[in-house]
């Protein structure tokens, strides 16, 4: 009896968890015990799932532990990893904004640009992106490996540090200010050099890389159907920007249509007044999960 083939794929454990879990489920992978186990269970015979933290995933990918992974490209460039990225996966902790890896003193901080940290002590979780960062801009800094809390540490232990932020309230609120954005990450789906060499593998992790694609599509937007007088079909076309390409059937009534259109879940509550004025009837909406162009 032949056996299955398997993939093993690295997902992020901690702040990216849930939201990765959730996208994977909404590309159609329901995925159980993540609580519980680093190994947890899937819907699909042919997957091994090994929930790691994010900053290790390139590194093992790289090194074809994992035939792929999801992580932030800000670790791929931290570990130097040689990999594949099949695709962006334009999401994170949370909000739909890219985490940003900034360059931050004090607010009443003498210092006014990078070049002003020439020989000062900056402290990050993040040594090598920062140690690019400097040598790209010629300064030369005393970098310290933070093991967290970054924000606490200036000025008393340090004149500088490189951190990890989202919304920037954490650095508001600890009156820091942000000298400059070192680099902006979303998470990346990768795939090791090895992996892509085999034609099982390399098919199903473009499989995968489409199915997670197609379910960040659909974030935020909604299915549109309603029935619509003939007659009145310009109009909505015309009025109505978001309905530029609906479909549109004919129905047994030669006098009326079917009109069927994906729109940004936002605005229906605007269109759907609009169309109601026009005859619309019959009008009702239905979240999609994935949108495939």
């Amino acid at each position: 009896m032949a056996t299955t083939p398997k993939l093993k794929l690295g997902l992020p454990s901690g702040s990216l968890q849930e939201p990765t879990l959730a996208l994977f489920e909404r590309a159609g992978f329901v995925i159980n015990g993540a609580s519980r186990s680093y190994r947890p269970s899937v819907d699909d015979d042919s997957l091994e799932i090994r929930l790691l933290r994010a900053q290790e995933i390139g590194r093992y990918v790289d090194h074809g532990f994992l035939d792929c992974g999801v992580t932030g490209r800000d670790w791929i460039v931290e570990n130097e990893a040689v990999v594949e990225t099949l695709c962006e996966l334009p999401y994170s902790r949370a909000t739909p904004r890219p985490t940003k890896w900034v360059l931050v003193v004090p607010e009443d901080s003498p210092i006014k640009s990078v070049q002003d940290l020439q020989g000062k002590r900056v402290a990050t979780e993040a040594i090598g992106l920062t140690r690019q960062y400097f040598a790209s801009k010629g300064v030369t800094a005393e970098l310290e490996f933070s093991w967290g809390a970054t924000e606490v540490k200036v000025p008393e232990l340090v004149d500088a540090i490189v951190d990890i932020t989202e919304t920037g309230n954490s650095l508001r609120a600890n009156k820091l200010r942000i000298l400059d954005v070192i680099m902006e990450s979303y998470p990346q789906f990768i795939a090791s050099k090895s992996a892509m060499q085999d034609a099982w593998k390399k098919e199903k992790i473009a499989q995968i890389a489409l199915l997670l694609q197609g379910a960040l599509n659909a974030r935020g937007k909604v299915v549109l159907k309603m029935n619509l007088p003939k007659a009145n079909l310009e109009a909505l076309v015309s009025t109505l920007p978001s309905l530029r390409r609906p479909t549109i059937s004919h129905l047994t009534d030669d006098a009326w249509v079917a009109v069927e259109t994906v729109i940004n879940e936002s605005i229906v509550r605007e269109i759907i007044p609009q169309l109601k004025a026009l005859g619309a009837e019959g009008i009702f909406e239905y979240a999609i999960n994935k949108l495939v162009y």
